[in-house]
């Protein structure tokens, strides 16, 4: 069970890395894309062309509102779909050029902001120990 320092920095760590994942998120390109819709391009850049019963059920959403979310990137040219390989029933959606180059621009709008906040806010120590926490945070991933 942990102790009343572990629960405490459990919590403040907790709130840190939420804060943190607003501003990282806020310095990403305005009007671009909704955090769902960031979410469901990275997925697919990740894991490849996926169907939208799959995207709903690892984005936690009921597959109607992710029909929506796929729709409308689809309609800006950042998801294309293409027959499924082995279920011609159904289609999968993969990412364009276009989305492409979008993710591309919003993960480094925010490695940008991020770097920079580093070298202004932060001494070479802090840097120091930040990349020491940051291991640490590695750490507490499950394998």
């Amino acid at each position: 069970m942990p102790e009343n320092d572990q629960e405490r920095l459990a919590t403040d760590l907790g709130a840190a890395v939420s804060q943190l994942m607003r501003h990282l998120r806020a310095a990403s390109p305005q009007g671009e894309l909704t955090p769902t819709q960031r979410a469901v391009i990275s997925r697919i850049d990740t894991d490849g062309p996926a169907t939208i019963a799959a995207l709903a059920r690892a984005e936690l959403v009921r597959p109607q509102s992710m029909r929506l979310t796929v729709g409308a990137l689809e309609e800006r040219g950042v998801l294309a779909r293409s027959p499924h390989p082995t279920d011609g029933r159904q289609v999968v959606f993969s990412l364009t050029e276009e989305g492409g180059r979008m993710l591309a621009a919003v993960r480094q709008a925010k490695q940008n902001w991020l770097a920079v906040a580093i070298a202004d806010r932060l001494t070479t120590q802090e840097q120091q120990t930040l990349a020491t926490a940051t291991e640490l945070m590695r750490r507490l991933m499950p394998e």
